[in-house]
């Protein structure tokens, strides 16, 4: 990794832990009549002290190309975290993929237990569009709008949720390249593709940079599924955080296995280079973004 990249990534994750440790304090927000001791627990243990944020990384970055900097972006990025943790504890759960582990520590349900794992999932998915719905994000209205309208279709029917919905829906069957693509772009991608819109969104960039960001989104997030399934296959749960191996155990199809790993390393270029074109026009104040594609790219070396 590049030294810019990498302490570009180190800034963003411990801003944005900073930012998710003061919303997930133990006192009551304004509204709020209390908040259960164990289930905040739950919810730190869900979104503090591990990952790389670099979802968060990705909305900083691209809101710094148009100007925007500062706590609202920082809480932008805590809100998208937030969805994301969420997914991570349900995801874990002994009713999807049944996970011990996550960021090398014990997974929520196996931290605390399964119902306490389900409410602080569904916690941290109300508690991120609480956080965007505020005018301390952003004092605009019709930004903070499509803040959230872009956020629940990314991970709703159409987006995180539909995504898993239809991976789990396809364990042990034969699918075509085409259907597995188009389910990790639900179930991987939309949220990265969100974190770079988002961040234009919040800089208030033009239409056609929005349209640029989103397709840069959309490419990184194919480009880091392919990544991670890779590590998968290859055994390498240091770097993945978690257990390995565990798609060809549950007999989820994917693109590795489809394709074999040259193929899927193919095509995982294929994506950063796309990713990489849209950054062109921004030139070196796209260079942290450059970095993170060459990172993704290595993780799936």
């Amino acid at each position: 990794m590049s030294d810019t990249f990498e302490s570009r990534l180190a800034e963003a994750a411990a801003a944005t832990e900073a930012t998710l440790a003061a919303l997930l304090s133990d006192a009551p927000g304004e509204g709020e009549l209390a908040r259960p001791e164990r289930l905040v627990a739950a919810m730190r243990h869900a979104a503090l002290g591990g990952g790389k944020r670099f979802r968060p990384f990705l909305l900083i970055e691209n809101a710094r190309l148009f100007g925007a900097e500062g706590s609202g972006v920082l809480r932008a990025a805590a809100a998208l975290e937030c969805v994301h943790c969420y997914s991570l504890v349900h995801d874990d759960l002994p009713a999807m993929d049944d996970d011990d582990l996550r960021r090398g520590r014990p997974t929520v349900h196996r931290a605390f237990d399964e119902a306490t794992a389900i409410l602080a999932g569904d916690a941290l998915l109300t508690l991120a569009f609480d956080i965007l719905a505020d005018p301390a994000t952003d004092p605009d209205p019709d930004v903070r709008l499509a803040l959230i309208a872009g956020l629940a279709r990314a991970a709703g029917i159409g987006g995180m949720a539909g995504g898993q919905m239809l991976d789990m829906a396809g364990e042990g069957k034969a699918l075509p390249a085409e259907t597995i693509a188009g389910v990790q772009a639900m179930k991987t991608g939309a949220l990265i593709r969100y974190a770079a819109e988002a961040g234009a969104i919040l800089g208030r960039a033009g239409p056609d940079d929005r349209v640029r960001l989103a397709r840069f989104g959309a490419a990184l997030g194919a480009a880091f599924q392919l990544a991670d399934d890779l590590l998968d296959a290859s055994g390498n749960a240091a770097a993945l955080g978690k257990a390995s191996a565990k798609d060809a155990a549950r007999k989820k199809p994917t693109l590795v296995a489809l394709l074999g790993m040259d193929e899927a390393r193919r095509r995982l270029a294929t994506h950063i280079a796309a990713a990489e074109a849209e950054l062109a026009p921004y030139g070196a104040a796209a260079t942290p973004l450059s970095a993170a594609c060459a990172f993704i790219a290595a993780r799936g070396a």
